[in-house]
């Protein structure tokens, strides 16, 4: 199949191979030099998203936010721009991986399919390791029948694969998870700073917590992370910034609230504030070291 990959970052590159791998013929763009693990692939690097929608029967998008799936969708030389309603053969499918508004998508589709293409979110979960090991959790959002097209091209890239509804709905989906990873993270935070303090080993802590209720992958990954002082970003403090935004842009939209998801907010803020919206998520627990005077462990 010729599949076209719009975004090779930290998620996109391996997931693209997985595709390379897997015998289909790619055409990608990126807005910076080919990564390594696309480069030594077969790969055929285009100038634009428009270059890359003219090639490939199949296009996904993996970008970091709502403006920027605009742009590469709706720019100048963007995909729509090579998409004509009308066109004869089979119809093109956008599909977008990135994590962004649930309400953007649903216009974004409905142009799309204006276009004569169809259109999936599929949002993911699992970060690097989940994008290099293939095993991503991957929200989709579409028909069904554009959906079981596709299907075989996710699970090269995922393990956990679920049609949730209609567009918008993995979107949707996908900001649950991350409102619900944002608040096990400071829970965690909070557990291991509490126990530290009060003159607890963490990783003992840590490691009694794992064969309990309160185990969890967020306590096993993350949890040592915060003990270890292992912050090098597997997904940036940035990026779960930007999906709680989401969250709460939705909740507003939605006339409900949020509280804990607010809460977690801040903190992600705070450590943005102090130069670390670089760091993987789980450096969230600086935000609550730096109020208690105190760190989960040295390092």
């Amino acid at each position: 199949m010729k599949i076209g990959f719009i975004g090779l970052g930290i998620m996109g590159a391996p997931m693209a191979r997985h595709l390379a791998d897997a015998g289909h013929e790619l055409f990608v763009h990126t807005r910076s030099k080919l990564p390594a693990v696309i480069a030594e692939t077969k790969a055929v690097g285009c100038a634009s998203a428009a270059e890359v929608t003219r090639q490939a029967e199949v296009v996904f998008t993996m970008v970091p936010d709502t403006p920027d799936v605009e742009a590469v969708l709706f720019g100048s030389d963007g995909i729509a721009s090579a998409l004509q309603a009308g066109a004869s053969g089979p119809r093109k499918v956008v599909v977008d991986m990135s994590s962004i508004s649930p309400t953007a998508t649903k216009a974004f589709a409905q142009k799309i399919n204006a276009l004569g293409a169809d259109y999936v979110d599929a949002p993911v979960s699992g970060g690097e390791v989940g994008a290099k090991a293939g095993s991503l959790t991957i929200m989709c959002g579409g028909d069904p029948a554009v959906f079981e097209r596709v299907r075989p091209l996710l699970e090269k890239m995922g393990k956990n694969i679920t049609l949730v509804g209609g567009n918008g709905d993995g979107q949707t989906t996908k900001v649950a998870n991350q409102i619900i990873v944002a608040l096990n993270i400071a829970a965690v935070g909070e557990a291991l700073l509490f126990a530290s303090k009060a003159g607890a080993d963490p990783a003992k802590v840590r490691e009694a917590l794992m064969g309990g209720f309160a185990a969890s992958r967020v306590l096993e990954v993350h949890g040592d992370r915060m003990v270890k002082r292992t912050f090098a970003p597997g997904f940036r403090i940035a990026l779960h910034q930007k999906d709680l935004g989401l969250a709460l842009q939705g909740a507003r939209e939605l006339g409900m609230s949020l509280p804990q998801t607010a809460s977690a907010a801040q903190l992600m803020q705070a450590c943005a504030a102090n130069g670390m919206g670089g760091l993987d998520h789980s450096a969230l627990v600086r935000a609550l070291e730096i109020m208690a005077a105190h760190q989960v462990a040295e390092g």
